[in-house]
């Protein structure tokens, strides 16, 4: 089969579907590719470099359309496109179904097969590595830091120079999915104190983990929604939101906004009188303003400043970084492919069975089949059955509880053995053993209540350190050896020697297991 890269026709877009690296992966599946003359120029990919990977270049976008089994494209095919295309094809690329109904009308009529890589279930692991979402938008939400840090007018790091100090910029991210995430790493990569702020709860440790701070919202509800994304709020959470964002507004020298809900317009987060009290030089990148922009004054595609805050609102983000997102876009159809071609004898199969091809799959052979029915989820596992606990077993054997009688005599016969030895042992042996059986009881009592979760390789560094009691038996060793052994001294020594075998096992025990559970988490 024959796959077809025809150029871009949006405005403004530099973006290529597949790049030489990749056209030479898909030749080894089995495919011819044909690449529109000058459609990866603007991505710094040259017609020659294309060639060399095995391409064959094709004058004309119509030629590619009329000729080609499958297409790759990148943006959402237009009008003028469909009309010139072949009945029957397969197009693969970003269709926003729910936000295009008319082009999917146009496309049904040409029998084609689309395949939408927005609508892929994000939900299946297996299916990350076909995520254009994902990898587009962690592109666009980089670029969004450069594009502050180009208007910003000073440092992001702070320094201390002879001519004077420069205090850190401070950045806040409104929203912290892939893009979000993607400007806190670069932010706090720059040397920013990054702030940042989701509805979801669960994403604060991931905001912890790139160097930021996650600052929460005063209101409790859940704001996970289906596929990755976050849910439409309260009017509740969203006052308490609002509230926080003004007091960030005045704090803080960068917004950074990435809040969009597919198929919704842009929520809007910072409003005019946010921007008025922000200080002046302040600078807004609006990620959201192609549907309408989280920051009410947001001009969707321009730079603006108002009231002395330059608002960025580029609708272009991943243009701005064509070598890259192209490189990153065409790996992930090349995956889809793979998924497609299991021969590898360049021919694909659309297998409706597979949730990750059906949930791409919004047009089959010119019938809608968007959209995709729920997921299968794999049914929960039963329950397991609470087995009875075990009857506790004491001194009296067979796992029965010990009488009240057989708990009276051991402690009569314990309080006459401790009777005998405060009559006839001597002074010092008795401030010996009151010592020992002090410390048997608090170590029993602080041991035995260390909950498991804490038996990690500290505890054997301090089962180790706590050893040194091995010093204190030698200390009883040394004055008998001196002085000579009469009858108490020889059960001192006797006991201090048998306390240092077993403290030289639990110190040199300690290490050693110390050092084996670390060496599992050694490359």
């Amino acid at each position: 089969m024959r796959i077809g890269i025809p150029a871009e026709t949006r405005a403004g877009e530099k973006r290529v579907a597949t790049v030489p690296e990749i056209v030479e992966k898909l030749i080894k599946l089995g495919f011819n590719v044909a690449v529109e003359a000058g459609a990866g120029e603007a991505a710094n990919f040259s017609d020659e470099a294309y060639r060399a990977a095995g391409a064959e270049i094709v004058v004309g976008a119509a030629k590619i359309w009329a000729e080609s089994d499958i297409v790759f494209k990148v943006t959402v095919a237009s009008s003028a496109e469909v009309e010139v295309m072949r009945e029957g094809i397969t197009l693969i690329g970003f269709i926003w179904p729910a936000q295009n109904p008319e082009l999917m009308q146009q496309l049904a009529a040409k029998k084609v097969t689309v395949l939408a890589i927005d609508c892929l279930p994000r939900q299946l692991s297996r299916a990350q590595k076909m995520d254009a979402l994902t990898s587009q938008a962690g592109v666009a939400g980089y670029r969004a830091v450069i594009e502050a840090a180009n208007v910003f007018g000073r440092f992001f790091n702070g320094q201390i120079t002879a001519a004077g100090k420069v205090p850190p910029a401070k950045v806040f991210i409104a929203g912290a999915g892939v893009a979000g995430l993607a400007a806190i790493g670069a932010a706090a990569g720059l040397g920013a104190i990054v702030r940042a702020n989701d509805t979801r709860a669960e994403v604060a440790d991931q905001v912890k983990s790139l160097g930021g701070e996650f600052v929460k919202v005063e209101y409790e509800e859940e704001g996970g929604g289906g596929g990755g994304y976050a849910k439409v709020m309260s009017e509740g959470f969203l006052q308490a939101q609002r509230e926080m964002y003004a007091k960030q507004a005045r704090e803080v020298d960068i917004i950074i906004t990435t809040a969009l809900i597919p198929g919704r317009p842009a929520p809007m987060l910072i409003t005019a009188d946010m921007v008025k009290s922000m200080k002046p030089g302040s600078v807004i990148v609006d990620m959201a303003g192609e549907r309408g922009g989280n920051c009410e004054l947001t001009e969707a595609g321009l730079v603006v400043v108002k009231h002395g805050v330059t608002i960025v609102g580029y609708t272009d983000l991943n243009s701005r970084l064509a070598r890259q997102s192209s490189t990153l876009y065409s790996t992930n159809l090349f995956r889809l492919i793979e998924e497609l071609c299991k021969t590898r004898d360049g021919m694909i199969n659309v297998n409706m069975e597979d949730d990750a091809i059906r949930g791409l799959t919004v047009i089959k052979d010119g019938e809608i089949t968007w959209p995709a029915p729920p997921l299968k989820m794999p049914a929960p596992k039963p329950a397991a059955v609470a087995k009875p606990a075990p009857a506790a077993q004491g001194h009296g054997g067979g796992g029965k509880p010990v009488s009240a009688g057989k708990t009276a005599a051991i402690f009569a016969v314990a309080a006459v053995l401790f009777l005998l030895i405060g009559a006839y042992a001597p002074a010092a042996f008795l401030g010996h053993f009151t010592v020992f059986v002090l410390a048997c009881f608090v170590g029993y009592m602080v041991v035995w209540n260390v909950t498991p979760a804490l038996h990690t390789p500290l505890m054997s560094v301090t089962n180790a350190i706590s050893s040194i009691i091995a010093i204190g038996a030698l200390v009883q060793i040394a004055p008998p050896l001196k002085e000579g052994l009469d009858r108490p001294d020889v059960w001192i020594c006797a006991l201090a020697v048998a306390g240092i075998a077993l403290t030289a096992v639990n110190m040199f025990g300690g290490f050693a297991v110390t050092r084996r559970m670390l060496a599992m988490f050694r490359k």
